[in-house]
């Protein structure tokens, strides 16, 4: 039997988006349930799906509950092997779920995948939300195959493969719902912003694979909901990733590597006044101030697993910015940042 697979769109404001590319996901995702979770948008989101698109499932969320919460919420309500999860800024292409699934249906420890993401305005580019599979230091910077930091690849076809990585983005996450509710979903915390890679770090610990498949590729426009110079999101992601750190790392390394990280954002806060965006600096003290009230409440939780997810063991920042290194091959050793196969 066929496994059956269920496309939610979280939608919050995102009239335009739609309009603009919901026809084509319709067009190149037959035979699968697609829903529109409405996260109490103010745009008449949904009065315009109702209209233009009566048969289409919906769900209305009572209150703006970010991604996580929002996704939380909406899948309580959903019965499928498979979640996509898709961003309403995301023009899909022909045939990008059938080698997805299939993938995963090659190993049942596949808990996630995503696709190629190439980005909308740059169509000849991977896009930074994810690109060819994502990755993590172990001071908790995330980076991406075809996209470290500012640095875009041009998709030369290099990474056409399936492969494990260690995150997969939340623009495009194929995920299995069994594991998904295993990991009790998201951590509503987040809000926004790095709750995949929580999610997929703790997926990890659970012994599951996280993985990319470059057959399905994706268009990703990107900063559709909390552009990316906006304050907020500066924020929310350096809040959450202490936030990360904090709840994932073995205890032996918790408080050395935060520690380190709390002086790195400090580097980073001198670059932001340098370029005279204080409103970023702000938002990195009031990130810091928020982790520290969170830090009694993430004591007191117990670890699921002592299993140690596969870290790159090496500085991306001193490889990127000391050594120069700004494409994903010219990193040291960073094969062995990927999941064991065994």
């Amino acid at each position: 039997m066929a496994s059956s697979v269920a496309i939610v769109i979280l939608n919050y404001n995102g009239r335009y988006y739609l309009e603009k590319f919901l026809p084509n996901i319709l067009e190149y995702s037959d035979g699968h349930e697609i829903w529109i979770a409405d996260n109490a948008s103010t745009d008449h989101s949904l009065e315009w799906v109702g209209e233009h698109y009566p048969s289409l499932n919906t769900l209305v969320i009572s209150e703006n509950k970010g991604y996580a919460g929002g996704y939380n919420e909406a899948l309580k309500h959903i019965t499928a092997d498979y979640y996509i999860l898709l961003n309403s800024d995301i023009e899909v292409t022909p045939n990008w779920i059938a080698p997805v699934i299939s993938f995963m249906d090659s190993d049942t420890r596949i808990a996630a995948c995503q696709p190629k993401i190439r980005a909308y305005d740059l169509p000849t580019h991977f896009e930074y939300a994810g690109a060819a599979g994502g990755y993590m230091d172990y001071l908790g910077y995330p980076f991406c195959r075809g996209r470290i930091f500012d640095t875009r690849e041009e998709d030369l076809g290099q990474y056409d493969d399936e492969r494990d990585v260690f995150w997969a983005t939340g623009a495009c996450l194929f995920i299995k719902s069994s594991a998904f509710h295993e990991a009790s979903g998201f951590d509503e915390s987040f809000f926004a912003h790095m709750e995949e890679i929580d999610l997929c770090w703790r997926l990890l610990n659970l012994k599951y694979r996280i993985t990319y498949c470059g057959k399905s590729v994706v268009y990703h426009v990107g900063g559709g909901t909390l552009h990316k110079s906006n304050p907020r999101k500066t924020f929310l992601n350096y809040r959450n990733n202490l936030i990360m750190l904090f709840k994932n790392l073995p205890k032996g390394r918790r408080w050395k590597t935060v520690l380190i990280r709390l002086m790195l954002d400090g580097v980073s806060s001198v670059r932001f006044m340098a370029a005279g965006a204080w409103p970023d600096v702000i938002a990195i003290v009031r990130a810091h101030f928020a982790f520290y009230k969170m830090i009694p409440r993430m004591v007191k939780q117990k670890p699921r697993s002592t299993f140690r997810a596969p870290l790159y063991y090496r500085s991306v920042v001193w490889e990127y910015f000391v050594l120069g290194k700004h494409r994903f091959k010219q990193l040291t050793g960073v094969d062995s940042a990927t999941a064991p196969k065994s």
